[in-house]
């Protein structure tokens, strides 16, 4: 899943330590592909600081929420069914329909929740600046980070950016999946691929917008 949709079930949680460690696993990987951070595995760090440990609560989290999507019906169903959708769309070049299937359909639902009232985006780029601080800093020290003044930056453009608010256009989702690609291949999808690639995932955001939320109930009742 992706931030909004791992936000999801912070939505009402106060701790702003523990709603970044929520999404700090992707922020990691968002901030350099190439970082494996697992301080899951080293909990004994944490112990003696409440605020590490709220973070650490959160990542524990956010692998939990990833690890029941993942096996989820509607997961294993919604990826096929877009994966033949975009197939089409894939006629030629490196981009392979599974994967972008995959990521179209975590992108889709961070979409649909950016227009649903049921969340405030505003509310959780706030919880992210107060958890931006001196402690969340001391827990990626401690958790290996490579390069902690590149992960620094990485999280303030985000903060500062909102952009989470672009999600709300369709057209940005497109944008987003291709420069997800361009991480892995050069020039992956033409601007005609691009194009009708909008078009797929307007068809297919259509016939899921009215039910996407029964993943998010089937996953807070198992939380």
């Amino acid at each position: 899943m992706n931030f909004l949709s791992h936000y999801y079930f912070e939505r009402e949680n106060p701790d702003s330590h523990m709603v970044i460690g929520v999404v700090l696993p992707d922020f990691i990987k968002n901030a350099h592909k190439d970082w494996n951070l697992n301080p899951q595995k080293q909990e004994a760090l944490f112990l003696t600081d409440p605020v590490h440990w709220s973070i650490l609560t959160g990542w524990k989290r956010h692998l939990e929420v990833d690890r029941l999507f993942h096996n989820s019906d509607f997961f294993i169903g919604q990826t096929a069914s877009l994966k033949q959708l975009i197939l089409p769309v894939l006629h030629s070049g490196p981009v392979k329909p599974f994967f972008l299937a995959h990521i179209a359909l975590e992108l889709l639902l961070d979409h649909l929740l950016s227009l649903d009232t049921s969340i405030s985006i505003q509310k959780f780029y706030e919880q992210l600046g107060l958890a931006n601080d001196a402690q969340l800093q001391s827990f990626l020290q401690l958790a290996g980070i490579r390069d902690l003044e590149l992960f620094l930056r990485f999280l303030n453009n985000f903060i500062s950016s909102r952009y989470l608010l672009s999600y709300q256009k369709i057209e940005n989702i497109t944008y987003a999946l291709n420069r997800i690609c361009m991480r892995l291949w050069t020039d992956p999808l033409s601007k005609e691929q691009l194009d009708e690639l909008t078009t797929s995932l307007i068809l297919f955001t259509a016939g899921i917008k009215d039910n996407y939320k029964t993943i998010f109930e089937e996953i807070e009742q198992k939380l």
